[in-house]
This record gives structure tokens, sequence and C-alpha cells, in this order.
């Protein structure tokens, strides 16, 4: 039979095809007799491309004439035997093939709109602005084997190291850096500084009532201080010197008095996002220097400032924790203080207090000198030297003390190849020791910070709260694992420009980091702590070392 078909206008016909079964059915014949008088299955009728038309103009377009196409349809003679299931075949001949191709385009299409004619000018233009970033990208990878006049970009020191005789460890170290060329480092920065402001001063303000109340209530203690005597104060921050992660990470905020020169410390801790607990962590009296030149004066205002390391002794305070009391000394630094209260504090006293004798003032001096030196040999092979030098003091002690001998302290810089003139060792010796609490002893702690320095409290406090987001259930240890997942590198300068992949640069951390673990499934504060100290060294700028912490780990 022949069928002639109309564009969408032949599809009002299609229910017709089926008509005839409806009043097959309906007269009683069976699907068997059915399907023998109905050997094909009707023809779908194809679509007409030209009378689609865009919706934006589908009201003031006109409809353009329907084009037609003749399809002959010769259903096959089935045998009787055959039954209803059958499938139905079609026999096309070449030539009714090309006649479907060559009417299924339609040869008056309409013009394209206004719409579309935008749609791909703006993807031409994409195009092209994506074509011409990519020739400058690999342009400057050209341009990273030789010499660059930037020097602030990081990712380029580490390029310019692989022909300085670094090992492999040190140059993954020195991957790290790249995160200081993140674009958007200045705006992120300000918007987590504000909120960390803001909740530093809530906890602030939560902690001094706390104060307040324990020390004025009649129920808690037989004080008979008055409010006036508890408001001449400073307040200061302060972080327990450990290598233990759950002592380390304890939030501590302190108080010193005026009035009789007697200082407290609280400790804040927070459960979930709004449950707090403010405990008492030294209990409110005089103390005094328990080492340094200093041993046995009394605290004074000009004992405090960002970066003053308060000692006690452990057996005088029976409630500290036990990984604490196991030491002679309990060491508090001073991480942030009231810098307008002890000022205004200093006008009014009285007794401003000696200022540093020359003999301190002259041992500064000395370890400043050695430090300068070290950090000149450790600039970017910090990373691998620092943790080296943690494990090889870890397990020279034997006792768990964390003192060692001279004896120790001399052959680690041999081993390590660090060079120390013998008499910059021995005078650094005698102050360490002078120091120190034990005789021909010395922490080995103490003895990094001596001649290494350290980190400032700026830097210090992101790497605890970095640590302490890992650490989500106050072990003071994390697990490989977890770091994987929580190590983001999609952001660094190489896999943004395609020069690495993520995996590659997470990789390298892990492989660096594990090198720095005495387990190799576990991290421990100590050891995540002494990783970004040696990072820290090569980094001058604060604010470069802040986006190495934050980018990665989204604090």
């Amino acid at each position: 039979m022949d069928l002639e078909v109309k564009g969408v206008a032949a599809a009002r016909s299609y229910p017709r095809l089926f008509s005839r079964r409806k009043n097959s059915l309906q007269q009683g014949w069976t699907s068997r007799s059915w399907a023998i008088q109905n050997t094909c299955i009707p023809m779908v009728p194809p679509l007409d491309l030209g009378s689609l038309v865009d919706s934006d103009e589908e009201d003031s377009f006109s409809q353009a004439p329907h084009s037609t196409m003749h399809i002959d349809l010769k259903p096959l003679q089935f045998p009787s035997a055959v039954g209803w299931v059958t499938p139905c075949q079609r026999p096309y001949s070449q030539r009714h093939l090309n006649e479907v191709e060559q009417d299924v385009i339609p040869e008056d299409l309409p013009a394209p709109t206004g719409k579309y004619k935008l749609k791909y000018q703006q993807y031409s233009r994409e195009m092209k602005e994506g074509y011409k970033q990519y020739i400058q990208r690999t342009a400057e990878k050209g341009k990273a084997t030789g010499t660059r006049d930037t020097p602030r970009n990081k990712c380029d020191q580490v390029e310019e190291g692989s022909v300085d005789g670094l090992m492999t460890l040190d140059r993954k170290a020195l991957l790290q850096q790249g995160y200081a060329d993140s674009p958007n480092r200045v705006r992120n920065s300000a918007k987590k500084s504000d909120a960390e402001i803001v909740a530093g001063e809530k906890k602030k303000q939560i902690v001094a009532e706390q104060m307040m109340l324990d020390h004025l209530s009649r129920i808690r203690t037989t004080s008979t201080l008055t409010e006036n005597d508890l408001s001449q104060k400073v307040e200061f921050d302060g972080r327990v010197l450990s290598r233990n992660g759950r002592d380390a990470c304890r939030e501590l905020v302190g108080f010193f008095f005026t009035h009789n020169r007697s200082l407290t410390v609280y400790e804040y801790r927070k459960f979930g996002k709004n449950r707090t607990s403010v405990l008492p962590f030294i209990k409110k009296d005089i103390y005094s220097h328990q080492c340094g030149r200093r041993r046995g004066r009394q605290y004074q205002l000009d004992d405090l400032y960002t970066g003053a390391t308060l000692t006690f002794l452990s057996c005088d305070h029976p409630s500290l924790p036990k990984s604490i009391k196991e030491n002679t000394l309990f060491r508090l630094r001073i991480t942030n203080i009231d810098q307008i209260a002890l000022n205004s504090l200093k006008d009014v006293s009285e007794d401003h207090g000696e200022d540093i004798v020359s003999q301190e003032a002259q041992d500064r001096l000395v370890l400043h000198a050695i430090q300068d030196k070290l950090k000149a040999q450790l600039h970017k092979r910090g990373v691998r030297i620092l943790t080296g030098l943690g494990k090889y003091f870890q397990h020279l002690d034997k006792e768990g003390s964390g003192l060692l001998e001279k004896a120790d302290f001399q052959q680690a810089l041999k081993t390590f190849h660090l060079e120390v003139s013998e008499q910059d060792f021995e005078s650094s010796w005698l102050i360490l020791q002078g120091n120190g609490p034990a005789k021909n002893k010395v922490d080995y702690g103490e003895f990094r910070r001596a001649i290494f320095g350290e980190m400032n409290e700026h830097r210090k406090s992101f790497v605890r709260k970095a640590f302490m987001k890992l650490d989500f259930n106050k072990t003071g240890a994390v697990s490989v694992i977890d770091i994987r997942k929580c190590y983001c590198s999609k952001k660094h300068p190489h896999v943004i420009s395609g020069h690495s992949t993520e995996e590659e640069i997470k990789s390298s951390f892990l492989d660096t980091l594990r090198d720095a673990c005495s387990k190799s499934d576990e991290v421990s504060y100590g050891e995540f702590e002494d990783y970004y100290e040696g990072l820290s060294i090569g980094i001058e700028d604060d604010e470069d070392f802040v986006s190495i912490l934050r980018t990665p780990w989204g604090i």
C-alpha cells in the first residue's frame, strides 16, 4: 500500500492505523487472525524539523510549509504456520533508504534567531580565552626550568631547589609552600580572622565571668576579695609546652592580679556547638620562677608578654592531668595578652620591676647567633632535619623523661651534618644547663628551641587548629587514613595549572609526613608540629605560612 505522510499533520491519522485492530477485537477476532491480516506494524511518521521554531519567537513566526515524503509499504506474505509473535520485517530497498535520508533533512529551515547567535558568540569567546590561558600556562611551564625573576613564587623555589643536591623528601616538602600563592588568600584570611576574633572574645568573656563568680562566691571560697581587686588584672591566653597532643591543645586563659601579684589559669572546653565548660587549671596563688636566671623571683608584670614562658612545679598542683604531672616542671607559654591593660597597669604601678639583667641579654645574643647559622643550613632541609631529630631524640630517651646528656646532643648534630662550632655549643650548653632543673642533663625540647629557634605563637596557633580539626576524638594522635581524607590539594597552584594532579600533591605530603613518624599508620602532635616547624624555617611572611595551613586543611 502507498501512504502519504505530511510532517506533523500526519500524526493526526496515526490513531486510525489501530482502529481496525480495535474493531477487530470487538468483532471477536483472535490475535492470530489479526496478525495474519496485519502482517506489519504501522510506521511512525518522521518528525518534520521545518515545523520547529524557537520558543521565544513562536508567536510571531510564520509556519513554514511542510515537506512531504512517500513511503511504499509492501507487506510480506507470511505462511500460515507462523504465529502472531513473529517479528515484523520491512524489506526496504536501497532506493527507499536514500529517499528517507534525503527527505528527513528539510531544505527550508528558518534562519537562526538572535538568541542562538549570542550564545554562539559567547561560546566562541570562551573557547578563544581558554586557548590563550592554555598557551600562557604552557609558556610558564617552559620557563620553570630556567631562572626566574620573581623570588616570591614558592613553587619556583621548589623547582630551583631540585638542582641544589636536595633529597627527594626535601623537594616534596617544599611543594607545600605553593599554597602561599593562592589568589584568594587575602580575602579568605580576612573573613576567617573576623570570625576568629569574635569567637575569641566570646570565650574570654565566658572565662572571665566564671573566674569572677568563683572568687566572689562565699560558697566556693573563703576569700575576702572585692570586685575592685579582681578588676585590676591582666588577661592572657596560654598553652602547655608539651609534645602530648591532648595537653598541647588545651585552651587556657590566665589572669594576673596586680593587688598582690597573684595569678590563676582556667581551662576552657567546648563540647559540640553550644556546650562549654570552664574549670580551674592552676589555682589562684603567688608563684615564682622555677628555672633560669630569675629562679626564685616572684612573677610580676614585666614577666608577662607574648612568647614568655611561665614555669611551675607539678607537685604543687595535684589536680593537673597525669601526663603533665609526670614531669617535674610544668611550662606554660603565653600566646596572647591584653596589651592595653598591661600598659595601663604598668603606668600606674609604683613598682615596675627590674629590667632584664645584662647576662640574660647576653645569653639571648649567643643563642640568636647560633640560630642564624643553623637556619642557613636548614633553609630547604628543615622538614627532614627537624623531624629526623625528633625521632632521634625520642629513640635515645629510654626513660621517657625528655632529658638527655651532653654527648647525646653532640652526636645528634654530627649525625645530621649540622655544623656548630665547639665554642658555640659550649656556650649554649652552659645557658641551657643553668636554666634546667637537672644537673648534666637538658630537656631536648628546650635544646631544639634554643639552638634552632621556633615559629612564633601566631603560626603555632594555626598548627594547633589544624591538628585539633583532625584529632576530633582528643586522643593526641591522628591516623594517616583520617589525614588523607581531610587533606585537600585541589587549590594547589600546580593542580590548578595542570602541572600535577591532586593525588600527586597529596602523596608528596603524606610521604614526608610518614617519614617523620615513629608509627607508619599514626601521627602524633609532636611529629605534626615538627613537620610544620621545619617548613616554617624557609617562610618569612606569617600570612604565607598561615595560608599553607588554611588552604589544605580548611581552617
